[in-house]
């Protein structure tokens, strides 16, 4: 690993209102950034209902919801592979029917 991406540095993020200093590498400060701004977004919008009352109830919220999101991408991207292997399965299928077709029968191509 390049020395870069070890080396640490204090980086101070605002959610809330609150300040909070977090250690973190250099190359994931931007992503610390985007974590910080993603979360305080989330408490704003829950504190914002006045259906949750207190900083720690809206924090831990806002984590159960993230939390959700995340297992149903998750949940979605396992389903890719499965998906693309139906897909390729069809597509043999496909290709298999037209093999069986007599060439005299096949239909002509749109190709000018």
């Amino acid at each position: 690993m390049a020395d870069s991406a070890l080396t640490s540095e204090t980086v101070t993020v605002s959610i809330l209102g609150k300040e909070y200093r977090v250690a973190c590498a250099d190359s994931e400060r931007a992503g610390l950034q985007a974590s910080a701004r993603l979360l305080h977004e989330r408490m704003a919008r829950i504190r914002s209902t006045g259906t949750v009352i207190g900083i720690e109830r809206i924090a831990v919220m806002a984590a159960l919801n993230i939390a959700h999101e995340l297992i149903q991408a998750k949940a979605e991207l396992s389903s890719v592979p499965l998906q693309q292997e139906m897909l390729d399965r069809l597509k043999d299928k496909v290709q298999n029917a037209l093999g069986e077709i007599d060439p005299e029968t096949e239909p002509q191509s749109s190709q000018e």
